[in-house]
Formats: C-alpha cells, structure tokens, sequence
C-alpha cells in the first residue's frame, strides 16, 4: 500500500464526510470521484472496493453519535436532556425515532437485492438526483414560511412516521436521505433545523444497521494489506462528516434547500457530459 493509496483512501474519505449527510447525494459524488477518477476498484479489487465504502461510511456514522451524544444518551434513557421539561410527553422519545425507520426498514430489507441489481447504474443515479432535487425545490416552496415546529422535542408519532414514508424515496441511489427526509420534515410542518436534526438521528441506526449487514456479507474481503487503506478512509471520513455536519446544522435554516438542489443539478450534467 503505496502513499498515493493511501491518499486515495484520505480523497475518499472526505467526499463521503462532506457528502454523506448534505442533501446533495454521496452516491452521486462517489461515482465521479471513485468511480470516473479514482477508480479503487482497481488497485483493491470489486468487492474489498466495496467493503471499504462501507467502512467510512461507518467513519460518518460516527460523527453523528459524537455530535448528538447528547440527544442519543436521552433517548436510550442514560441522561436527561431536556432537564426543564414537566413530563416525557415533551422531549423526543425512541420509541419515535423507531416508528420513523420501520417505512425505509421494511422495504429495504424486502428489495435489498433488486435495488442493488438494478438501481445502481449511472442513469438511475442522475434519476434520483434530479427527482430528489425536485422535491427540495417543492419543500421550500410549498412548505410553511412559519413552521410550528421549532424542536425535534415537538415532532409527533405521526409526523415521525410519515417522514419515515417519504425517506422510502432515498432506497432510490442518488435520492439522498438527508435530501428526502428533511424535505419531508419542511413540507410537515418543521423548521429545516428541525428536520435536519431528526434526519441526522434516524440515520444512525438505519445507516448502521445497513453498514453492519453489508460488512457481515463481506467479511471475507478484509486483508491485512488492505487495512491501511481502510484506517486512513475511516479516519478522514469521520473527521470530515464531524465538520460538515456541524457547519449544515447552522446553515440550513439560513439558505433552506434550494441552493442544494441547484447543485445537484449542475451535478448531473457534470456527471452526464463526464460520463457521457
């Protein structure tokens, strides 16, 4: 494993980070940066290729339970978050975030195979980018200028799972959950911090237990020469995710999710005259 490897795996570790949790789709960036450009599969083979992809995406996992360890430690019961609150009735509980994953979590498990044999192809990726970019336009738009829902303490059992219904969408590659789910949260009634906060929650558990699926089926392709690569894509994704997150969740009540969807779009004709 040579220093340009390894750079690689640092180059590839920051687009997931960046990426993985903006609504502008990591699969749509990965294909550019690995895929046109990069190319791993070639020095690590097709399926250790993939196998790391699935480790720093567990790198951006990270950064969210770092970054919301507080909420996390509430709503497994270890630590009072919201001390002032009178009942449970007013903070956000597990049990929420549970009835919000079960929608992405059943059809996941159900078209797992189909999805990963037919919806991975350039095509369908710049598909879902242009719908997913639609439907963001179509949030801000129509979504309510003063939305009631100001904490993720507020959401109810309904709104959870039907924010759960919409991030079915992002089963789609090049949808992006983030990009579903907090347009989903806007058009219900919540502030886009809102919406972005329980996007980033849900997406722990579900992105986790995908990730840990996926590395149980590949187990095989883990190899001591290959560990550097993986150390150093888990390192930088990670680190990467922890600045990108922070910086959205303090920008997206300001610029909304136009400007993302307007990137998105550039994206797919950059992609198209790439790759066409």
């Amino acid at each position: 494993m040579n220093f340009f490897e390894l750079l690689k795996a640092i180059i590839l570790g920051l687009v997931e980070g960046l990426t993985e949790f903006a609504p502008v789709s990591s699969t749509g960036h990965m294909i550019i940066v690995d895929d046109m450009w990069l190319q791993s599969k070639e020095f690590l083979g097709k399926y250790t290729a993939n196998t790391f992809k699935i480790v720093i995406q567990l790198g951006s996992i990270l950064a969210v339970v770092v970054v919301f360890w507080g909420r996390f430690m509430d709503l497994l019961g270890l630590r009072r978050l919201n001390k002032n609150a009178a009942t449970t009735q007013e903070r956000l509980k597990l049990s929420q975030v549970i009835v919000g994953l079960i929608p992405a979590g059943v059809l996941g498990v159900l078209f797992e195979d189909y999805i990963d044999e037919h919806l991975f192809s350039i095509e369908t990726v710049l598909i879902g980018l242009v719908v997913g970019a639609i439907l963001m336009i179509i949030a801000d738009i129509f979504g309510p200028k003063d939305p009631k829902v100001q904490s993720v303490d507020q959401i109810t059992y309904k709104q959870a799972f039907s924010v759960g219904l919409i991030q079915c969408f992002s089963l789609w590659p090049g949808f992006s959950r983030s990009g579903s789910t907090i347009s989903g949260g806007v058009l219900l009634g919540m502030s886009h911090r809102v919406a972005a906060d329980f996007t980033f929650i849900m997406a722990v558990p579900i992105m986790f237990g995908a990730s840990a699926l996926s590395l149980l089926k590949n187990w095989e392709y883990f190899s001591l020469d290959a560990m550097p690569f993986f150390i150093a894509g888990f390192i930088s994704a990670f680190f990467f995710a922890l600045i990108s997150i922070k910086f959205f969740l303090k920008l997206i009540n300001k610029i909304k999710l136009v400007p993302f969807a307007i990137y998105r779009i550039v994206l797919v004709v950059v992609i198209y005259i790439v790759y066409f």
